[in-house]
């Protein structure tokens, strides 16, 4: 019996979800189920700790159109979502959180505007519910700041919860960087964009995965992926500097010649040494993080590795190499992209 292609592929990390698994099952196919056309959703079991895996597997059992792939440990939400677009079979494809704090009763109306003709269709968050009034000002400034500093036009508060055409899809499949950003990848690569306005949700179960800990360090793989303004101000500041130092010893001389001692003492000197010791271990610092990541491509590791496959037949729709059908995996066997 020859298997219907989806029309739609919705793709979900899960990292220690066992409480909304069930709940995200069938809200996504409430949601699916009236637009009649084929689908299929790719829940990516990041390394979760909890039942996620086996909750994963009888969802397969019940609803062959719910797959999963579990990853050979914790990768990341990222590279969990690039594994399940490389396995995404549909004309379009839905990045959504399985947290349920982006409600999947909005995907129709992401595909109604594809159906429009736009090729990235993303959904904006009108209002976020259950976030602190910090949560809610760092995320406003985070968009703000990578719209401002990087070479994307980064539509404002909006997440990775998207609707991204098959033309899309291809494009991202070629960028196989380390460090990755799905919802500004996805800007980059162009195309026709639209925005859909819709309300967040407060997480129902579980722990957030972002702390503040993680936002500093998203935002920081985020400015130094695409963005140069770093460099640029350790540039700036260091004519800036230069300036200023020709000023001084032009002072210090005028001083020298007028008999004042105003420019001079030990205080004066060391103060001026910290700060220029500071400025420069900041720099170099930035320095790192973008050389830290040169040194993330070239040792060519892959984004993620594929423990077991679920619901699958045949390889990727990236034809990268892919794991057996999860009845064919040998134990302990595991599956390497090249």
């Amino acid at each position: 019996m020859m298997v219907q292609r989806p029309t739609f592929s919705v793709i979900a990390p899960a990292k220690d979800e066992e409480e909304l698994i069930e709940e995200f099952h069938q809200r996504v196919a409430a949601a699916l189920e009236p637009l009649g056309e084929p689908f299929e959703v790719i829940i990516v079991n990041d390394g979760s700790s909890d039942r996620t895996p086996a909750i994963l597997r009888e969802l397969n059992q019940r609803d062959e159109r719910f797959k999963s792939l579990t990853l050979s440990r914790s990768f990341g939400a990222e590279p969990a979502f690039t594994a399940g677009i490389d396995y995404a079979a549909g004309d379009a494809v839905i990045l959504i959180d399985s947290d349920l704090q982006d409600p999947p009763e909005v995907i129709p109306e992401l595909i109604a505007k594809w159906r429009e003709g736009y090729e990235l269709v993303y959904a904006v968050r009108a209002s976020r519910e259950g976030e602190t009034w910090f949560k809610t000002l760092t995320a406003a400034l985070f968009y703000r700041l990578m719209d401002r500093i990087t070479s994307v036009n980064v539509p404002l508060d909006t997440g990775t919860f998207r609707l991204m055409d098959r033309s899309v899809v291809r494009a991202l499949s070629q960028m196989r960087e380390h460090n990755r950003s799905m919802r500004l990848l996805s800007v980059w690569t162009g195309f026709t964009q639209a925005g859909v306005p819709f309300r967040r949700h407060a997480r129902k179960a579980g722990n957030t995965k972002y702390p503040l800990r993680k936002m500093i360090r998203l935002t920081l793989d985020n400015v130094t992926s695409f963005s140069y303004v770093p460099l640029q101000l350790a540039t700036y500041f260091g004519f800036a500097v230069a300036a200023l130092s020709v000023l001084a010893m032009l002072l210090v001389i005028i001083g020298r010649l007028s008999g004042s001692q105003a420019f001079f003492g030990q205080a004066t000197t060391l103060i001026v040494v910290l700060f220029l010791g500071g400025v420069q271990l900041i720099f170099l610092g930035i320095i790192g993080e973008y050389l830290g990541r040169i040194y993330d491509e070239v040792r060519s590791r892959p984004l993620y590795i594929v423990a077991r496959a679920v619901g699958f037949d045949g390889k990727p729709q990236s034809e990268e190499r892919a794991p057996a059908p999860d009845d064919k995996i040998a134990p302990g066997a595991r599956s390497y992209r090249n």
